[in-house]
């Protein structure tokens, strides 16, 4: 069986199927927001869909490969002492902790991306936070899925 998220996410045979995975939660957590900000993402979602369609399933994958081990240490936590909680549950209370090391990634790839996407990206940083964090649960029961309950 599987422990690490690298062997359970990123196999050769699996991974197509996370990148599925990880694209939906993303349209559904953007088709959730609400609001002047929920707006804004709204918009900057349809214009990069507008620019290249393939682009979040592109930055899905591309992604995936340094969300993984920005994500082992809190899942390799969650496996070595639950506490009886779901990880959706575990996850949810370091969701703060889990979005910090997220965003290191997207922050990182933002800083040499198009000038076009790096701007869209740095008018989004400042709520980036608490859309990641709302999103940690979700992210949570696609790990699980995966992994297998």
């Amino acid at each position: 069986m599987a422990s690490t998220l690298q062997e359970i996410l990123l196999t050769e045979d699996r991974r197509p199927q996370v990148v599925d995975d990880c694209q939906q939660l993303i349209e559904t957590e953007v088709a959730g927001k609400d609001g002047a900000s929920g707006l804004a993402i709204k918009a900057s979602y349809k214009i990069v869909k507008t620019v290249r369609p393939d682009m979040i399933r592109h930055a899905s994958n591309s992604l995936l490969t340094d969300f993984v081990p920005k994500l082992e240490p809190f899942y390799a936590e969650y496996r070595a002492n639950p506490d009886g909680k779901s990880l959706p549950e575990y996850f949810s209370e370091r969701a703060d902790q889990i979005s910090d090391a997220l965003l290191s990634v997207t922050d990182q790839r933002a800083s040499s991306a198009r000038p076009a996407l790096a701007k869209a990206y740095q008018k989004l940083r400042p709520q980036a936070k608490s859309h990641v964090a709302t999103a940690v649960p979700n992210l949570s029961k696609l790990i699980e899925k995966h992994a297998g309950g």
